[in-house]
Formats: structure tokens, C-alpha cells, sequence
């Protein structure tokens, strides 16, 4: 094997690579540098085109072993603001903490995964890899499903490397996630001199109506592991300039985030119920970002568990809060768990990891490639 990677090192060069999302080029060969000589087969690709596209995306895989565990994430960023310290892109360290746009979000994980990686020959593993997770994500990890259906490549076990630690390394593990999904209601009207209502249609007091019924809906009471779903009016619209004229048309958008007893387009479908009975004709189209889902408290779970207690002496919180990621497509495949840093500072002003967290998280994953793959 090749000498052990160091993940600081490795971090440094990941953040200054400029990947704001959808990310190409240098930090994907960044990545590849370091993966190859541990014996990894690279496999870049560019998909997708306009407006979602083209996104760059990796998959390396390594050995032949019985078992197989799978590293996913994301080397894009979000753009970086105004009024940072010092360089977004310079990695620099200072004071114990390394900063630069996506060291908690999540290339330091990514680096950290790759040097557990460079100390460990076990079993099968492979790194999924996306350019795209902070944009639409349309041709990112999905893509990268497909490329490894094509090839034949199913792992047992997928660690997602998203920062899920809230106040101190390794006191969360996500275990699953709500599901997201927009719906936008409009509602036709006719047009016409407020002086002259009989001659006009106001559209606004049937949207009214619509959006009163659906502030009485009740999703369900929450489970085990999942909270409350809900649903929040985001946006409503009229677009009329004039105080004198009744509008054509309005509008109202929604987000629900869901539990794993709902699926995203039954939450649609009973939105255009709703709207239905009070406005007939009027227009609902959804999205769904994604569907719950839950891995249940198991042995994959109980081995992370016992990894991050021996690193850090911290019994982790399983949950499912907080917002979607790529697990809710990796979820497909085989059991998924999320963990990583610190996400306090993640897309903030002055982002920056802990270098004493970069360097625990690294033994953290190496010792769960032994109890995974040993």
C-alpha cells in the first residue's frame, strides 16, 4: 500500500480547488490524485446538460472482498459570500481550525474517508462522488445509481458523509430523513374594474379559502423516529400593481416536509383535492425533492455507534431531522447512515473545521472500515 494519506493535507487541497456547484475539473482530479495510487479505479463523467447540467461525478472502487461499503458524498459548494476573514479557497489554518469554503460540507469528510481509506486494505470499498448535491441534483447522485446499476455494483452498506454533528463531534448520527416536496397552487380569475365586481371574477378570496383548509390539515402526530409532518404556505402572489382592478390570477406556493407515512405525490394529489372543492379549475403541480426514509436501529447503526464512542467517548443521538440529502436516493440501495462534522459553520461566512475533528473523524472512519469490512 501506499503511505497513509494525510486527511488535513488533503482537505487543504480540496478547498482550494473553486467547486462552487455544479463542480468539473480541478478538484475532481484533486480527488482522483489521491485515490489512485491507493489502488482505486477512478471512473469520471460528465451528464446532463442545461440548466441542470453538465455535472462531473466519480466512482472509485477498490478490491474484491465479500463485503462491500460505500463512501458518499459531494465535493461542490455553495458560493461563498462576502465578508470572509481570509480567502474562501485558502485552506489555511489558524488557531486550530482549518477554513475555506466546504471543510465542514463536506470535503474535509470526503479527505477523511479517503486517508481511513489509505490505512486499510479490507474488503470492498468505493467512494460516490458527486458534483452536484447543492444544486438540483438532477444528473448527480442519481447518475452515479445508474452508472453502478450498469455495472453491476450493489454495496452492503453506504456511509454518507454529511456534517451531522451539532455541538460536538459524534453526538448525532442521521438514520434517516423527511421527505420534501413544493406544490404550487394557481387560480385563475378574470380581470376587471373593482367598481364592477358582477363583470370580473376575484380569484384571491377562493385562494384564500384553499390555503384556510390546508392550515386545518393534520398530517399525523409523528412516529418513533420521525417528528410531525407539516406544511408551510412560502409564497403567495397576486402580481397586481393597480388598487383599482381585480387580478386574473393568484397564486400560493407550499413546502411539506413528510414522515415515512406519506409518499410525495399522495401529499400532492390531497392538496389538489383541497383546491379543488373551493376553486374549480385551478392548476396544482407539485415536485418532490425527495421521499422519508428510515433505516431502522440496527447493526450497521450499532457498529458506527461503537466506532465513534471509541474515538470520542460520545454516544451518538440517532435522528432524523433536519434537511434532505443525497441519502434519500442512496436509501435505494442498501442500508444508509449519515455521519460527520460539525455543522455549525457550514454555509456560513468564515466556514472552518476543527483540525482535531478532521483528524478524529479519519480514525472514526477507519475503524469502521474493520467493523464493516473485517
Amino acid at each position: 500500500m501506499s503511505a497513509p494519506i494525510d486527511p488535513v493535507a488533503l482537505t487543504q487541497a480540496l478547498l482550494r480547488a473553486d467547486s462552487v456547484t455544479p463542480a468539473r475539473g480541478t478538484v475532481f482530479d484533486v480527488l482522483e490524485s489521491a485515490l489512485v495510487p491507493l489502488g482505486f479505479a477512478v471512473d469520471r463523467f460528465v451528464v446532463g446538460e442545461a440548466p441542470d447540467g453538465p455535472v462531473e461525478n466519480l466512482l472509485a472502487v477498490r478490491g474484491n472482498g465479500p463485503r462491500h461499503l460505500a463512501f458518499a458524498g459531494h465535493v461542490d459548494v455553495v458560493p461563498p459570500g462576502e465578508g470572509w476573514t481570509g480567502s474562501p479557497w485558502s485552506g489555511e489554518v489558524r488557531d486550530g481550525l482549518l477554513y475555506g469554503r466546504g471543510a465542514v460540507d463536506m470535503k474535509g469528510a470526503v479527505a477523511a474517508f479517503v486517508a481511513a481509506a489509505s490505512r486499510s486494505d479490507a474488503g470492498t470499498l468505493s467512494l460516490i462522488i458527486t458534483g452536484d448535491e447543492e444544486g438540483p441534483a438532477t444528473y448527480g447522485t442519481v447518475a452515479l445509481m445508474e452508472r453502478m446499476a450498469a455495472r453491476g455494483i450493489v454495496p452492503d452498506l453506504c456511509l454518507v458523509g454529511e456534517p451531522t454533528s451539532t455541538a460536538r463531534l459524534g453526538d448525532m448520527v442521521k438514520i434517516g430523513r423527511r421527505g420534501s416536496v413544493n406544490i404550487w397552487i394557481d387560480v385563475p380569475g378574470r380581470q376587471g374594474h373593482v367598481a364592477y365586481p358582477h363583470l370580473a371574477d376575484n380569484p384571491i378570496p377562493r385562494l384564500i379559502a384553499i390555503l384556510a383548509e390546508i392550515e386545518t390539515v393534520v398530517l399525523d402526530e409523528g412516529t418513533d423516529w420521525f417528528q410531525p409532518s407539516n406544511i408551510e404556505v412560502t409564497d403567495i402572489a397576486v402580481g397586481n400593481p393597480a388598487h383599482n382592478v381585480i387580478p386574473a390570477k393568484a397564486s400560493a406556493r407550499l413546502s411539506i416536509r413528510f414522515n415515512d407515512q406519506h409518499r410525495g405525490t399522495d401529499l400532492i394529489e390531497h392538496i389538489r383535492a383541497i383546491a379543488e372543492r373551493h376553486a374549480p379549475g385551478a392548476v396544482v403541480t407539485g415536485k418532490v425533492s425527495g421521499e422519508a426514509f428510515l433505516t431502522e436501529p440496527g447493526a450497521f447503526s450499532t457498529l458506527l455507534s461503537a466506532a465513534i464512542v471509541g474515538a470520542t467517548g460520545v454516544a451518538p443521538e440517532l435522528s432524523t431531522t433536519g434537511g434532505t440529502s443525497d441519502a434519500r436516493f442512496l436509501s435505494k440501495l442498501c442500508p444508509v447512515v449519515e455521519f460527520g462534522l460539525i455543522n455549525a459553520t457550514m454555509h456560513k461566512v468564515d466556514e472552518a473545521v476543527a483540525v482535531a475533528d478532521l483528524l478524529t473523524l479519519t480514525d472514526i472512519y477507519e475503524n469502521v472500515i474493520a467493523r464493516a469490512l473485517g
